[in-house]
């Protein structure tokens, strides 16, 4: 396998889009207006962003691997990588695509950064909530910076009514059954991985799909699935838009917070409707196209297919199964005495999800986008929260998918200290029901 950081010492800037690379440098200076890279010229940047790389004993210089995938075209990649391929296809059930672009076909560069931003600009329009969006383009950046682009069948995202497909060449570096819950990141392509992170769109902690995972089981979907075709050297994720089958009653809610091992339920609805027999006449479309999934995988897509008009039921909308989600919160809890004076008992730990309304989570979504955002903008963002309602600290890690050690320590004692906000327990700081209150006296000095 070609390894990312390769130079490619024929390939100068000639073979690279030139538009790609200015939308590239126009939203660096958006995450890092003030950095000392937006100065430099073309090559120098690229240099310093691992797109371009220099031979030290022989003074020759090229493109990096990396570098060609993220800035150059189509035509000039398949030179160095012949079987690379993106496509992005959507349908409403039937055989036909209703929509459908490849990188082969001429209307744009073809490479993987315009691809994702195409993709993430067609997510942000057809998903009206937020989090659905950013957990889709979350899973559509870990498969471009994990994909082995020397390996057959290409990058695909396909999505139908119910379900999205991820499809890429590569198998995963980990053990999948803890795909969901690793914290410790496995580079297949490091110099990828630095190009998109430099611009906040992922991290090299390894929670990505982890993340994915708590949000699906916020909105009550169907735990997302994943299968690695050995025989095709692929791997593909599918996250369904079906709600779950079982409901969880009142009284059970009261006592449903009992911790789980992640590692046995990651694929309990995979194995719940493996053996469930159902007609071929969707396997056999499926299997048209340019390569086959595995069967089990396909009865499951179908399965989803069922119960695709329960997608709006939303009467219990943040109270059923948010168990996953719970879990890790409880673990960063765990960690902090100054708001868990009841580690004892594991309902003190957890986000009340009840008390977690759209309109909140709504106003934290750039948060939870955009992982690297400045102090101002994390500041307005909390200071907002507050103005709805006052919110724990477990809340607000909760809400900007941050750890609590990091949102008090870098923007609530701040603000507390700039008098924006107030506690709800002054004289008791580590009351188990602490909350931030916005400090209506700021706005009227």
């Amino acid at each position: 396998m070609l390894q990312d950081n390769l130079i490619l010492e024929h390939y100068g800037l000639n073979e690279l889009n030139f538009d790609t690379i200015k939308s590239y440098r126009d939203r660096f200076a958006e995450v890092k207006p003030a950095h000392p890279w937006n100065a430099l010229e073309t090559k120098e940047f690229l240099y310093k962003v691992g797109a371009w790389g220099k031979v030290r004993d022989t003074h020759k210089e090229g493109v990096t691997l990396a570098g060609l995938l993220l800035f150059s075209e189509e035509r000039i990649i398949t030179e160095v990588l012949p079987q690379y391929f993106l496509e992005y296809r959507e349908s409403k059930g039937n055989e036909e695509w209703t929509e459908r672009f490849t990188s082969q076909d001429g209307t744009w560069s073809g490479n993987i950064f315009d691809f994702y931003f195409h993709i993430h600009e067609i997510v942000r329009n057809s998903e009206p909530q937020p989090s659905i969006a950013s957990s889709l383009t979350e899973v559509l950046i870990n498969m471009l910076i994990h994909a082995d682009y020397n390996g057959e069948g290409g990058v695909i995202l396909e999505k139908q009514p119910s379900h999205y497909v991820f499809s890429n060449p590569g198998l995963l570096l980990v053990p999948t059954d803890s795909v969901f819950s690793n914290t410790v990141s496995q580079l297949r392509n490091p110099n990828i991985v630095k190009l998109f992170s430099l611009l906040g769109l992922c991290e090299r902690s390894g929670s990505g799909l982890k993340k994915v995972k708590q949000n699906w089981s916020l909105h009550h979907y169907k735990t997302p699935a994943i299968d690695q075709d050995v025989s095709m050297h692929r791997t593909v994720v599918m996250l369904s838009l079906s709600t779950q089958e079982r409901q969880v009653s009142s009284s059970e809610k009261d006592t449903y917070n009992t911790s789980i091992d992640d590692s046995g339920n990651n694929f309990k609805d995979v194995e719940k409707y493996q053996n469930t027999p159902e007609n071929d006449v969707e396997i056999d479309s499926y299997n048209k196209n340019e390569y086959s999934y595995n069967k089990e995988l396909i009865e499951e897509l179908k399965s989803y297919n069922n119960d695709v008009n329960s997608f709006n039921k939303e009467d219990n909308y943040y109270n059923n199964e948010s168990n996953l989600y719970n879990n890790d919160v409880n673990y960063y809890n765990n960690n902090h005495n100054s708001y868990n004076n009841e580690q004892g008992e594991n309902s003190s730990n957890l986000v009340n999800v009840e008390n977690i309304d759209t309109k909140l989570w709504d106003i934290a979504a750039l948060a939870r986008e955009k992982k690297r955002l400045s102090p101002n903008q994390m500041e307005h963002i909390i200071l907002e929260l507050c103005k709805e309602k006052p919110l724990m600290l477990k809340e607000f890690a909760y809400l900007l998918e941050r750890t609590p050690d990091g949102v008090r320590n870098n923007y609530l004692t701040k603000l507390l200290r700039k008098g924006q906000l107030q506690l709800k327990y002054p004289n008791q700081p580590n009351h188990p029901k602490q909350a931030y209150l916005f400090n209506k006296k700021d706005i009227e000095r």
